[in-house]
């Protein structure tokens, strides 16, 4: 008798350090690759009446998964692709092809983790089995010196208990060959974003979405331009390509792992250089642990209005007016409008764009922390529930480590970290008038600097919606 096993590709859309697969291939003599599009992500609203999954997360993931069938197909199997409801495809393809096994990398949130329960318990009633995985971070949570229920509530304690003592494990080889697969069962087209009821896209996007891409990623930005031995300095830069690793949405659909990343800052610490630099990038993979294991802490605490806190949620505004002036970059503040026009334009923004952004519309507007945080769930093509919650519960002071004004100064923040006003000149040409970081000084102007210019806010550019007296 054949044993077949399932492996249900999820955020691990990869070939290289998969677990789930790599266990499915030791245990089974026939392997059966499965992606569905769940009709739950593509397609439905937010709360808040946003595209659960916007358009260009939408394109990015299809390149990813067409990349994958490509690495699959190389292997000499395919992919089977279907759209749908996830437990009800899985099943039915496990049961048609007589499986044992449906071997799946574990997800930590509810919407994920109500999938999961329900296939396994569907997969009960016919005798399968459901055997989980451990994919998306750095460290198995097996070798943590402490369960996750007591995983500690400030990032410090965390790193100090974890970095210096628990090791990272080696990367899972990629495997060299699947056995090609029951010749019985439709592989299936991969849906183009028409499929989901969206307009094709003309521009050239940013990020190619895949596994291929991200490797050639990770080896571009360490030892193509060794610009991971610049990152501490440049990390906060927000124009351009190599300011930032740009793997984070390679990591959030699972195209590449943290291990990978770890592994090859550690060859390239050995053979070129170690530094500060070096160390801060996996600094930032330990974030992304840390921000995992708070999610499964506390569960759905993170997706509503007081967080993790015990304290009464604040009163926050939903004027959805309001919020569009955010949303639309329209707030009349440089360095908001031209961090979301790059949001809108691109599916990606700096980590101290994001940080602005997020801290002016919570403590300068006032506006609930919810429809920021559910617009960039719905815009981001990095976009990951325990990164993207946890960060916005930290910035509205009801996460990790919680305390009240994290606010940043948004004037003085664009004339240090935009220092020549590149980045807001790049993305409002209308302002092209105001050289330098001078541009960051726009709410704040005087008349007569305003009449130097030759701009009249309200028509060549908005008024601030808010100021602050501290930005002077």
């Amino acid at each position: 008798m054949i044993n077949k096993a399932i492996v249900w590709f999820r955020n691990d859309l990869r070939v290289h350090d998969n677990e789930a697969l790599s266990e499915a291939l030791r245990m089974a003599d026939e392997v059966i690759p499965v992606f569905v599009f769940d009709e739950r992500v593509f397609g439905p609203k937010t709360p808040f009446g946003f595209d659960k999954t916007g358009v260009k997360r939408t394109q990015f993931i299809i390149e990813c998964v067409t990349d994958l069938r490509k690495s699959i197909e190389n292997l000499g199997s395919d992919l089977i692709v279907r759209t749908g409801i996830t437990e009800d495809i899985i099943f039915d393809i496990s049961t048609q092809l007589k499986a044992s096994w449906v071997f799946c990398n574990r997800e930590r949130t509810s919407e994920e983790v109500a999938v999961q329960d329900a296939l396994e318990q569907k997969l009960w009633t016919q005798g399968m089995e459901m055997r989980y995985s451990r994919g998306k971070m750095l460290y198995y949570t097996s070798d943590l010196p402490f369960p996750i229920t007591h995983t500690p509530d400030t990032f410090t304690s965390f790193r100090k208990e974890v970095e210096k003592y628990v090791p990272v494990r080696v990367p899972l080889p990629s495997p060299t060959s699947l056995a090609t697969i029951d010749k019985s069962i439709e592989t299936g087209d991969i849906p183009s974003l028409l499929d989901f009821g969206f307009e094709e896209i003309t521009a050239t996007p940013r990020f190619r979405g895949g596994e291929s891409a991200a490797l050639a990623q990770l080896e571009y930005y360490l030892w193509k331009s060794d610009n991971v031995a610049r990152y501490k300095k440049t990390r906060n830069k927000m124009l351009g390509w190599d300011y930032s690793s740009k793997l984070s949405p390679y990591l959030a659909q699972g195209c590449i792992s943290p291990k990978t990343i770890y592994d090859e800052i550690k060859k390239y610490e050995s053979q070129r250089t170690k530094n500060d630099s070096t160390y801060w990038l996996i600094f930032e993979l330990l974030w992304r642990d840390y921000f995992r294991l708070i999610a499964k802490k506390y569960g759905d605490k993170i997706f509503v209005s007081n967080g993790i806190s015990e304290e009464e949620a604040r009163e926050w505004s939903t004027d959805r007016a309001l919020f569009n002036i955010w949303a639309q970059a329209r707030t009349g503040v440089p360095m908001i409008d031209a961090n979301m026009r790059e949001l809108n334009t691109t599916g990606f923004m700096s980590n101290r764009g994001r940080q602005n952004v997020a801290s002016f519309l919570v403590n300068d507007m006032k506006v609930h922390w919810l429809l920021g945080a559910e617009y960039f769930e719905s815009m981001l093509i990095d976009y990951d529930p325990c990164s993207n919650y946890g960060n916005w519960n930290y910035i509205a002071g009801v996460g990790v480590d919680p305390r009240p004004g994290r606010w940043f100064n948004v004037v003085h923040q664009g004339k240090r970290y935009d220092s020549k006003g590149e980045h807001a000149h790049h993305w409002l040409p209308e302002l092209d008038v105001i050289s330098g970081s001078k541009v960051h000084d726009l709410p704040i102007m005087s008349m007569a600097d305003l009449k130097e210019y030759n701009i009249i806010l309200g028509k060549d550019y908005p008024k601030a919606v808010v100021t602050d007296r501290r930005w002077g």
